[in-house]
């Protein structure tokens, strides 16, 4: 009985370590990008600074964010592009929108809210949330946040550079980080 018992231990514990060491982790569902003008693409010389936080809903039908901004003037608008470090890619979900050129300083949260799909035709090819999660999962999302003071000609410095003053890589985060 006992020649027989350890051969079926054995096997027994190699067939759990083969499950746990072939068991795929789950995915990330809080993503993280800090933002600032040295990442734009050309970089921008500028004191603001920003960090956007995401926690995707377990049941994948909601993508929860909070956009933190400080020493930055005239926003008028922030996004989720598609792109990878270093590439500037369109905008695939709008963070905030409708922000007027010459408003002033903003500190503290600039936007709060859900997503629950991408924009309508946006320039990504998102279709659906899950789309969305999986490109920012693959590090291929950057937020973006665009100023204008509303006076010709644009990108003359800080609280003017519509194409974008910060920018930050959406990184996916662990819970356990």
């Amino acid at each position: 009985m006992k020649k027989i018992f350890t051969p079926i231990i054995v096997v027994l514990l190699l067939l759990m370590m083969v499950g746990v060491a072939s068991a795929k982790p789950p995915d990330p569902k809080n993503y993280v990008a800090l933002l600032r003008g040295a990442n734009e693409v050309p970089a921008r010389e500028t004191p603001a600074r920003g960090i956007s936080v995401f926690h995707l809903k377990r049941d994948g039908t909601q993508l929860g964010y909070v956009l933190a901004v400080a020493k930055i003037d005239n926003v008028v608008a922030a996004h989720v592009h598609c792109g990878a470090p270093g590439v500037n890619g369109p905008v695939g979900a709008t963070l905030f929108s409708g922000g007027t050129p010459g408003s002033g300083p903003v500190n503290g949260v600039l936007a709060k809210g859900t997503i629950t799909a991408p924009d309508a035709n946006n320039g990504c090819g998102w279709a659906t949330l899950a789309d969305v999660a999986a490109a920012m999962q693959s590090g291929n999302t950057y937020v973006n946040v665009h100023t204008n003071d509303g006076i010709p000609p644009t990108n003359t410095g800080p609280g003017d550079f519509p194409g974008g003053e910060i920018r930050g890589q959406v990184q996916a985060k662990s819970p356990h980080r």
